[in-house]
């Protein structure tokens, strides 16, 4: 499909293993490109904009290498719970401490898309509700021991044993937990020229 992008060389921004097994699954071929980038952001945005900024700074990273023949896209997740964003987590503590505080709730990933070429850019988000089950201390701590989720925002992957066990239902996206809006991301690709 997407036979209008055949000569753009298209790039993933990202060093998410996630992302790529998801952008693969449209059937386009990408290469990979990644740098450092600081993901801070004023403590004053609002939580639901955060992942649409932070990808649009991603794209700004990598300014100089978009030329006509190149399109980039650029992505960011986080979990929300009430008006609180749940990071990456620092350390085990940090993250059972996380997990705990999803545990028996219902919380929201956003994540936002920037898909930028030299005269295009648009940027996007998607979001999902998601209630786990209550888990016990003892999962919580076997995940964190067994998975180490610390690559991961609010400290779970959905696709791992914590997302079989532990999550009731979804509201939304599954692949848009795992870290991107597939479906949102194909729908943007037909309209670029």
């Amino acid at each position: 499909m997407l036979t209008h992008l055949n000569s753009k060389k298209i790039i993933l921004a990202s060093k998410s293993p996630r992302r790529q097994e998801l952008l693969k699954g449209l059937d386009i071929p990408f290469e990979i490109k990644t740098k450092d980038i600081d993901e801070s952001y004023s403590p004053e945005l609002d939580p639901f904009l955060v992942p649409e900024f932070l990808s649009e700074k991603k794209a700004d990273a990598f300014i100089d290498i978009i030329d006509e023949n190149t399109l980039i896209i650029t992505s960011d997740t986080i979990v929300i719970q009430g008006k609180n964003i749940l990071e990456k987590p620092q350390s085990k503590e940090e993250g059972i401490r996380m997990i705990s505080q999803l545990s028996g709730q219902t919380h929201t990933v956003v994540t936002g898309v920037c898909i930028r070429t030299k005269g295009q850019s648009i940027t996007f988000s998607d979001q999902t509700k998601v209630t786990f089950n209550t888990l016990s201390q003892a999962e919580i701590a076997y995940y964190m021991d067994k998975y180490q989720p610390y690559d991961k925002a609010g400290s779970y992957g959905v696709q791992e044993w914590i997302g079989y066990v532990g999550i009731e239902k979804l509201e939304g996206s599954y692949y848009n937990v795992m870290g991107l809006p597939v479906h949102k991301v194909y729908q943007a690709l037909k309209d670029f020229k």
